[in-house]
């Protein structure tokens, strides 16, 4: 059996800047540092910056009034902001820049006075965090379905934005629902769906060419990473979702010559290296990287993190490779 791995995989710009602001936010801020929501979705990187003092809360009334708090890697409503600007709390924002475009095209539409369909999956921090922009003229759609039936005052005045984590052939049909029912409808400039989703989903459509089998690691509530299940199964393959490798189970690889590896743009490398163990000992002697585009995006870490730190007395923040 031959072990191949997608190439890009595992950690984007977005979720490195995420957890390098809570590494570096746990220097200077003594325990607990908290932080909203999970700051990415994954369970490894989420149980290990517990064992350092972080406590993750759904909500600001779990806060106490003066301390720390980070906001996630998918974004808040204005009206989280608001809360803790009322309540003095220091505030670090790790939302990934490719998020705040979203936020940022979302009240611009608003502003021209556009009906905005926001194309996501309910409930997902993103979107939450994106309707709360402009509620009163955003509705959420996740299907051609839900696009054919939505209605909106003046037909003429329609915008849609997207989650940044959907699949790209999910979203097609929508758009191109959209479009056909709103002629005139507005988009944004540059596609929403962020350049590592889109990487990896393209990588992992390679891997289901040549390996029948396909591991994609990555907690359940990543859209990514389930995301990138789709894919694979779209492109033919049988593909399955694990956290770490004691989620693999020895028959889904019974008669498989090649077994394809992937992972989420929130899970680290390592839960990668475990799989790899894991799959040598169940028999594999050959790995490859199978490679499909080259990345190299570097995002800055955000201001208040380096006003945080020299209010503290630490270093001033790396520099970010250009």
């Amino acid at each position: 059996m031959r072990i191949l791995l997608a190439a890009p995989r595992g950690f984007c710009a977005g979720v490195v800047r995420a957890i390098d602001v809570v590494d570096l936010a746990l220097e200077c801020v003594a325990p607990p540092l908290y932080v909203r929501r999970e700051i990415v979705h994954n369970l490894h990187v989420v149980r290990g910056f517990e064992a350092r003092g972080v406590r993750f809360v759904d909500e600001l009334d779990s806060v106490p009034d003066g301390a720390t708090v980070i906001f996630s890697a998918h974004g808040i409503a204005p009206r989280v902001r608001e809360e803790a600007a009322r309540r003095g709390l220091t505030v670090i924002d790790a939302t990934c820049p490719l998020v705040t475009k979203v936020h940022l095209e979302a009240v611009r539409f608003a502003r021209l006075g556009y009906s905005i369909v926001l194309i996501g999956h309910p409930g997902h921090d993103e979107v939450e965090g994106t309707m709360g922009e402009a509620p009163a003229r955003i509705a959420l759609v996740s299907s051609v379905a839900e696009a054919e039936a939505i209605s909106v005052p003046d037909p003429d005045r329609v915008a849609y934005i997207t989650q940044t984590t959907l699949s790209m052939e999910d979203t097609r049909p929508i758009v191109e629902t959209l479009k056909r029912r709103f002629p005139k409808i507005e988009g944004p400039a540059k596609d929403d769906i962020c350049y590592a989703t889109q990487n990896r989903q393209l990588a992992v459509r390679a891997l289901a060419r040549r390996a029948p089998v396909i591991l994609v690691i990555g907690s359940k509530n990543s859209s990514n990473s389930n995301r990138l299940v789709e894919e694979a199964l779209l492109a033919g393959a049988k593909a399955y979702l694990v956290d770490d490798a004691s989620g693999v189970d020895p028959a889904w690889l019974a008669g498989a010559e090649t077994v394809g590896v992937t992972s989420g743009a929130s899970a680290p490398e390592f839960l990668v290296d475990e799989i790899v163990a894991k799959l040598k000992s169940l028999g594999a002697r050959e790995v490859e990287d199978l490679v499909s585009i080259e990345e190299d995006v570097h995002f800055p870490l955000p201001a208040e993190l380096a006003r945080t730190r020299a209010e503290r007395g630490r270093p001033a923040l790396p520099s970010i490779p250009a």
